[in-house]
């Protein structure tokens, strides 16, 4: 699925909102899959800690943390951005405007990656977040 491909659509064009809905759907489960992996199994078990990698708070707090790293190359910076800035015009309740706007900013790199088949890029990325995640996770025990 590389834009080198025959697509239906121009994947730097595509909606910021698009590229995150795209992107909430693969770290979604690639963080299932990493949990499965630790040997999580009960299900009420893996919503909760699911929810430490894919929370709006915790999507927030990766993005800074990769932001503050200065690992992300002018294109992913440049989409980063555009995620930050779509109005979605609605926020959940349990957050806020700024912390679902980089949420969706995260969610937006992911699936812009994803989209245009960088799936080593993609991969390291998702496998920082993830180890920055655990991390925040037991900075807070």
């Amino acid at each position: 699925m590389s834009e080198t491909n025959n697509h239906s659509f121009d994947v730097k064009g595509l909606n910021s909102l698009a590229l995150a809905y795209m992107g909430d759907a693969i770290y979604e489960v690639q963080v299932r899959h990493h949990l499965l992996l630790l040997g999580k199994t009960k299900p009420n078990q893996l919503h909760r800690e699911a929810t430490k990698f894919v929370s709006a708070k915790a999507q927030a707090a990766i993005l800074h943390e990769l932001l503050e790293k200065e690992i992300l190359t002018e294109e992913e910076l440049a989409v980063v951005r555009r995620g930050r800035n779509a109005k979605s015009g609605t926020v959940p309740k349990n957050t806020d405007v700024l912390t679902y706007r980089h949420s969706t900013a995260f969610e937006a790199l992911i699936g812009y990656l994803y989209l245009i088949d960088n799936q080593i890029r993609l991969q390291t990325i998702i496998d920082m977040a993830v180890a920055i995640a655990e991390e925040q996770g037991t900075r807070k025990k």
